[in-house]
């Protein structure tokens, strides 16, 4: 194995450390991340460290802080405003692309992404929260199957990052058990309306992602109301 191959296997491993640590709460929203001291947390050198905390920048969880080093990135109600933002505009395109131009891969995609959603859910003695491992990875999946014929990996790409940022505020901030049933029944009808391509299809997976920010900040967005 190269040295460069063991520097991108190196740099994969910390950002992928890094990133769990950043959704999951073990690293504060505005921590520090000094290059000797995360070096040492996480057992890589300094240059596969940078090339991980880039990365992480590049996708809005980590920022650069002038010539000192890194830190998490801050949450705040206008940040998580601004990413609910962005994900509407490319998501709701991405539904519309996907609904015009989805053949049966596409729908049998959105059927499996919810049955496993479905036995999850349904299955879990402990409920359904945030911060669950399946769980959180399931949902990921049915809200990428939604718009997996797209045909954009960009757009696909995006959605990624930025459902991964917004997963950040609700792991953080969402301490209450979700209604299983509830839950089911939203993803239910996003589900069904986009397969049967209706016409209200875009404008209820913009409500369903807009219901982050209500989830999150309840008091922010009922004095906005």
């Amino acid at each position: 194995m190269s040295l460069a191959t063991v520097a991108e296997t190196l740099a994969e491993r910390a950002s992928a450390l890094i990133e769990a640590d950043i959704v999951s709460g073990a690293l504060e929203p505005g921590a520090r991340l000094g290059i000797v001291e995360t070096a040492a947390r996480y057992g890589v050198g300094a240059t596969p460290l940078r090339e991980a905390l880039s990365r992480l920048a590049a996708r809005g969880l980590v920022e650069a802080v002038g010539n000192r080093g890194f830190r998490v990135k801050a949450i705040s109600y206008e940040d998580l405003a601004d990413i609910v933002r962005i994900r509407t505009v490319i998501e709701v395109e991405a539904l519309r692309l996907s609904m015009a131009n989805g053949g049966g891969d596409w729908e049998a995609g959105v059927v499996a992404a919810l049955h496993r959603l479905r036995h999850c859910a349904r299955g879990n003695p402990r409920g359904v929260s945030e911060g669950e491992r399946e769980f959180d990875a399931l949902h990921k999946a049915f809200h990428t199957a939604l718009i997996a014929a797209c045909g954009s990996p960009r757009m696909l790409n995006a959605h990624s990052d930025l459902y991964d940022q917004a997963y950040r505020y609700r792991r953080l901030m969402m301490r209450e058990l979700l209604d299983p049933e509830a839950f089911l029944a939203e993803h239910d009808r996003l589900a069904e309306r986009a397969l049967r391509r209706a016409r209200d299809s875009c404008s209820a997976l913009e409500s369903h992602i807009a219901s982050t920010l209500r989830l999150v900040y309840p008091e922010a967005t009922r004095c906005t109301a």
